[in-house]
């Protein structure tokens, strides 16, 4: 149903005004505690980018432990003694126990507190009312419940690095029995512990998606301007429709197993807990009878889809941002719909690939090989539409367009070293090492954060009326680009000599890793590997600069300075309360571009289709076999 069916939920903003007198809102119920979807969406842009960073340094320092370990970082490693304890840097030389917690960390905030809010909250909230003609979510008050959920969450989690014993240690998966048991030791708080917290805040966090998940899926149905019919939404509504039906599905399971284990912590409780469980020489005292693999599935049901609420709305960014700069239309546009809807039913029947060492029978483990290899058809159609729809266009190379064409080649080595895994055999083997770091990486560093960079640079004109850099725009994507490559493309051949991809000496005492391939041992290669990753730190220097920089100094621009065809760029920029002057109404699918017979090369969802358009095609005569 679209909105020409309950227009009365569609008010033109000047006649809402002119109807009700509205006081002007104070700074703090403007920019705070807004219920205005754009103002959220930015909140979760910039708390998702901050997390992101973050997260992005925590990964760095585990970079010097694995290139130089056991040696005292230089300059800042005594500081960090000071910042996050005693226990944790002592002499500058990073200890094992914090060495887990940054890895633990740095998964659970790079995808729950960063790629997650700035690719599905932060786009979706800003983007989705406006390509659609809305005026708001739906539900505006539980949009910003959602955001402040998310905020206690990452408050939560953060608070974890400095309670004794530190942050979580038993990895972003939260195995049992390690995490129901972790944190045990002396000076023990049953609640002011780095496991507990984490627990804790990923209910909030939890919580927040599915409040968002909610909010999306009735404002794409309820709310679309008249004429938007389901065939003329852009592909980006299409994907994040699709992901918040995965959130509202996948996380319910997930937060009632982290209650369950949350119980197993503080309650005594043997949900994941089983009998006869020996620690430290010692039988727990414990009712027992629980079954880790059940947590296993139960993360896992949550955690695939989860792979694809990263992916798919990068998707839908570079499907937008490629038709924008190749001056033509998505190709096969209904193609691209299906294959999204049908990644979306998929995603929730190969969880089971990520437990192939638990010793699942062969009838189990064929249905989830063959439900995986078949997961990846629709992905290579998407991928392969998005090459073909480049082809013939008059592509115009600007910074959205860079990253969004190096988006394409990234996701398809992710997705190909993907295969592999897909079967039991070859996993008995990889399971666990370098290359799955590799492989997941090209998927989300180098394939989702490259579409959230090119969508950020592609609608800041909208959000500020002013536009980005190109130069310094230009000046962050290549290191990246380059960093990226040289960063995880070697780690798949770590994985394949064998490197573990929990070890905290680096691998340097693995017998494997004394081959060398490419003229460096398994261990050696953690060098070159750690470089890279700092110097793309220093690469993001320029991002930053020219975010906060263009956002009062940036050249102005008009409200449509791509010459884009979706509606969110009939509004002014930045869009005003309602969104809209006059509400939209749509006459034409998204992606109208290079007509035939138009003076220019672009033609807007909302202009009327003239006389000249309705003319049928003149039937093609049929050869006469003779």
């Amino acid at each position: 149903m679209d909105a020409s069916t309950s227009l009365a939920t569609h008010h033109d903003p000047q006649q809402h005004d002119t109807g009700h007198e509205h006081h002007e809102l104070g700074w703090w119920r403007k920019y705070i505690f807004s219920t205005d979807h754009k103002v959220i969406g930015i909140q979760y842009g910039l708390c998702g980018l901050v997390f992101l960073f973050f997260g992005f340094c925590l990964m760095m320092l585990m970079r010097w432990q694995l290139a130089y370990p056991g040696q005292a970082l230089p300059v800042i490693g005594s500081a960090l003694a000071h910042f996050f304890g005693p226990n944790t840097m002592p002499d500058g030389k990073m200890t094992p126990e914090f060495y887990n917690s940054l890895g633990a960390m740095h998964g659970t905030i790079m995808i729950f507190m960063g790629v997650v809010p700035v690719a599905f909250a932060a786009f979706g909230n800003f983007v989705v009312p406006l390509q659609i003609g809305a005026p708001d979510m739906t539900f505006p008050k539980v949009n910003a419940a959602s955001f402040w959920a998310f905020g206690v969450g990452g408050l939560i989690m953060l608070t974890s690095f400095f309670v004794p014993g530190g942050a979580a240690q038993s990895g972003w998966t939260s195995y049992v029995p390690l995490a129901a048991i972790s944190d045990r030791g002396p000076g023990y708080h049953p609640f002011l512990n780095g496991q507990t917290l984490w627990l804790v805040g990923f209910i909030f966090l939890i919580t927040s998606s599915l409040l968002g998940a909610i909010n999306f899926i009735t404002t794409i149905i309820q709310l679309r301007a008249k004429g938007l019919t389901w065939m003329r939404l852009p592909f980006f509504v299409w994907t994040q429709f699709v992901t918040a039906f995965l959130l509202l599905l996948a996380f319910p399971p997930l937060e009632a197993a982290i209650v369950m284990q949350l119980m197993d912590r503080v309650a005594a409780t043997s949900f994941f807990m089983p009998s006869g469980l020996i620690v430290n020489g010692t039988m727990m005292n414990i009712s027992g009878g629980g079954s880790p693999l059940l947590w296993q599935h139960l993360f896992w049901f949550l955690g695939h889809p989860e792979v694809y609420v990263l992916i798919l709305p990068a998707f839908g960014i570079v499907g937008e941002i490629l038709a924008n700069n190749s001056r033509k239309p998505l190709w096969g546009y209904k193609s691209l719909v299906f294959s999204v809807l049908v990644i979306g039913f998929l995603s929730f029947v190969v969880w089971a690939h990520h437990m192939w060492l638990t010793g699942m029978g062969t009838t189990v483990s064929a249905f989830f090989q063959t439900t995986t290899l078949l997961i990846s058809i629709p992905s290579v159609i998407i991928l392969s539409a998005f090459f073909i729809s480049l082809w013939g266009g008059s592509i115009r190379f600007n910074v959205p367009m860079l990253f969004a064409t190096a988006f394409l080649p990234m996701f398809g080595i992710g997705g190909l070293t993907g295969i592999p895994l897909a079967f039991n055999s070859a996993d008995l083997y990889l399971h666990d090492t370098y290359y799955v770091i590799a492989h997941f990486h090209y998927i989300v560093a180098t394939g989702t954060i490259f579409a959230l960079f090119g969508g950020i640079y592609y609608w800041f004109p909208k959000a500020t009326g002013r536009t980005m850099s190109e130069f310094w725009g230009k000046v962050h994507f290549w290191p990246t680009l380059v960093c990226m490559n040289v960063i995880f493309l070697p780690m798949f051949l770590q994985g394949m000599l064998g490197m573990h991809r929990r070890w905290y000496d680096g691998g340097q005492g693995w017998t494997l890793s004394g081959e060398h391939i490419w003229g460096l041992s398994g261990f050696q290669w953690n060098s070159p590997i750690s470089w890279a990753a700092w110097i793309m730190g220093l690469a993001q220097i320029p991002f930053i600069i020219n975010f906060f920089w263009s956002i009062k100094h940036g050249k102005k621009v008009n409200d449509n300075p791509w010459e884009a065809t979706t509606l969110e760029w009939t509004a002014p920029s930045p869009p005003p309360h309602g969104n809209f002057v006059t509400t939209p109404v749509a006459y034409r699918g998204p992606y109208e571009y290079s007509l035939p017979g138009r003076d220019r090369d672009f033609t807007m969802q909302n202009e009327p289709v003239e006389p000249t358009e309705r003319t049928r095609r003149k039937t093609v005569e049929q050869p006469v076999l003779v």
